[in-house]
């Protein structure tokens, strides 16, 4: 095993503040106790992937490095009771990929209780077309549909909605029965997002109140927030009474102004979502979900895929902002 080589995507500092992509040749090493090695067949391209990639140290400290937070595969070697050769599994999360090096390599090697078994129904491609983006949007939907949102309570706000989670939760919640309201700043993607399953698209300026108001007309029952800052604090604002908001990312600003008065006079609830440390459990039952009865029919008009070679490319344009939808990377 020692001997034999695998492709990687390696990114290393050449100078101060300055990183370069290569593809690189590596040895494979066995695992320890505890571990395994898994041959990587796919992976999926994230927000943080592209941060890792370009030397953001609040999400790498170390490099030489290989990102890629999220794996599909098969275990080559097991070093722990729980797993054998040949059983297929996702890992996302954890420190794939951020400290650990990750997916956009043909093997890596880490702790067994970072897996997770595929589920029946779902195909390793299929996993990683929904990736750390689909889950989380699933652990929104879920956390959703646990303080009691259903299809009868009214719209659904998505903001983001053209990125890896807000399209996913489009899909998702469309299949399931809600009134989804696509929130996006990107007027070419209004087709696009009815596509997904959305019954009204709205740009973002109609949610990034600048009146300074503690509460706006009521709009939606519930939200599913990708990007934070303003529309985060506009959207908790324009809930009805008992609305629920979930949030999970910050593109928008890290921030957020607002007053109580949304909380104690409308009962509104705000849920953080945490992909990165969801406890085994949840992380199962969400990967069932996913695989069985909130697949979209759409899952495939999510995804583009690309190869190992194509990532520099795709990782400029993630960060640039015009990433639309999941981008799957063949290993």
């Amino acid at each position: 095993m020692n001997a034999e080589k695998y492709k990687a995507l390696e990114v290393t500092e050449e100078a101060a503040g300055k990183f370069a992509l290569n593809i690189v040749y590596k040895s494979v090493t066995e695992p320890l106790d505890g571990e395994v090695l898994v041959r990587v067949r796919y992976s999926s391209l994230n927000y943080k992937d592209a941060l890792s990639a370009s030397g953001n140290r609040g999400v790498t400290r170390q490099y030489p490095h290989t990102p890629g937070v999220d794996a599909a595969g098969v275990i080559a070697v097991s070093r722990s009771p729980d797993w054998e050769k040949g059983d297929e599994v996702i890992v996302t999360g954890f420190d794939l990929g951020m400290n650990t090096n990750g997916g956009f390599a043909e093997y890596i090697t880490v702790p067994s209780k970072w897996l997770v078994r595929l589920p029946e129904g779902l195909s390793l491609r299929q996993s990683m077309a929904y990736g750390t983006a689909g889950f989380t949007a699933g652990l929104s939907i879920m956390a959703l549909i646990r303080h009691g949102m259903k299809p009868e309570n009214g719209a659904v706000a998505v903001t983001g909605a053209t990125g890896g989670v807000g399209s996913a939760a489009v899909a998702m919640l469309a299949k399931l029965g809600y009134h989804v309201m696509a929130v996006s700043s990107k007027a070419a993607s209004h087709d696009f997002l009815l596509s997904m399953g959305a019954r009204e698209v709205i740009p973002r300026q109609e949610v990034e109140d600048q009146s300074g108001k503690a509460l706006l007309k009521p709009r939606f029952a519930a939200a599913i927030d990708t990007v934070g800052g303003q529309v985060l604090a506009t959207v908790i604002k324009s809930l009805h009474y008992g609305g629920v908001v979930t949030t999970c990312g910050m593109v928008n600003g890290g921030e957020l102004h607002t007053t109580v008065f949304p909380f104690i006079l409308k009962g509104v609830q705000l849920i953080g979502i945490d992909s990165v440390a969801t406890p085994h459990t949840l992380r199962a039952a969400i990967w069932q979900k996913l695989a069985a009865e909130w697949m979209p029919p759409q899952l495939e008009l999510l995804t583009h895929e690309i190869g190992l070679e194509q990532l520099p490319e795709a990782i400029t344009t993630i960060l640039n902002g015009k990433m639309q939808g999941r981008t799957i990377v063949r290993i």
